[in-house]
């Protein structure tokens, strides 16, 4: 093993783990081996990923940087018990994936002599290799004491990763942020999937996927500006066309869904001089608002 190269122990055999141990084994740092999935079929995936030994949590342990990548929730009280065994030493770095998460959860380890990083990769992961090229460039979360902030840096930046600060007291809600984005934009898509597919749409992912994609480079690029629609235009006429459409076709809980983001759009417009107050209480109106 090179200088300066880890003894790498990985305890969770998701989506994550793996890919992590992986972008770090190509970087030349040594995986002791990684801890066994209740899923057989994820255990294949993972020995064609990382081909590591499989090992007990406690074995990982005896690496000089434990990866944690489990269940939020499971985060705490996994490095509590391992602490009791005595399994965590001074020196030692324990470095978890959430992104909700900060240091706190390490707080046994530290207390041990252990240095606690929070590293979170803000992308999805789709438990394959593929992962690990997706990670070049991906922004990296990082919460860590004084004395782990180089290393959690260096760690993100060897992987490929562009490291980004976050405090501690802040992790929560940049992950709501990423939550909001990532996982009810699959929840967006797939309404209107069905909506299409309601109006006898053959092969929908083809058919929006072009106005999907240039729906959110517009978001990006030009903020609230890059809204377009019928909120947009205060057509009250057929945001009511829509919602008997919907209710007609049988898609009540999509109806639901369709009012409360064009409510929130119609204020967002607002908010932002797109609409006057008057146009924007036409929409409300016009969504049964009022």
């Amino acid at each position: 093993m090179k200088a300066g190269r880890f003894r790498v122990g990985v305890i969770g055999a998701g989506r994550v783990g793996p890919v992590i141990g992986r972008a770090l084994q190509l970087v030349g740092h040594e995986i002791i081996g990684i801890t066994r999935s209740s899923n057989p079929q994820r255990n294949d995936a993972v020995e064609a990923i990382l081909g590591a030994a499989v090992i007990e949590p406690d074995e990982a342990c005896d690496a000089d940087l434990v990866v944690i990548a489990i269940p939020d929730d499971q985060i705490e009280p996994l490095v509590q018990g391992l602490a009791k065994l005595g399994c965590f030493r001074p020196g030692q770095v324990v470095m978890h994936t959430s992104g909700v998460h900060g240091i706190d959860v390490l707080e046994a380890a530290q207390a041990a002599g252990a240095l606690p990083i929070a590293l979170h990769p803000a992308m999805t992961f789709t438990g394959t290799s593929l992962d690990v090229e997706r990670l070049q460039m991906c922004p990296a979360a990082i919460t860590a004491t004084a004395v782990a902030q180089p290393i959690a840096s260096a760690l993100a930046m060897e992987m490929g990763m562009e490291p980004c600060v976050v405090e501690e007291e802040d992790r929560t809600l940049y992950h709501a942020g990423l939550t909001h984005g990532a996982n009810h934009l699959v929840t967006l898509v797939n309404e209107a999937l069905s909506i299409l597919e309601a109006a006898g749409i053959e092969n929908p992912e083809l058919y929006i996927r072009p106005l999907l994609n240039a729906a959110l480079d517009r978001a990006l690029s030009e903020g609230v500006h890059g809204l377009t629609g019928p909120v947009r235009r205060a057509d009250a006429g057929t945001l009511k066309d829509h919602q008997k459409a919907l209710t007609e076709a049988g898609l009540d809980s999509i109806l639901e869904s369709y009012k409360n983001m064009a409510r929130v759009t119609a204020h967002l417009a607002g908010d932002n001089l797109l609409l006057s107050e008057n146009q924007v209480q036409a929409v409300l109106r016009a969504l049964g608002e009022g």
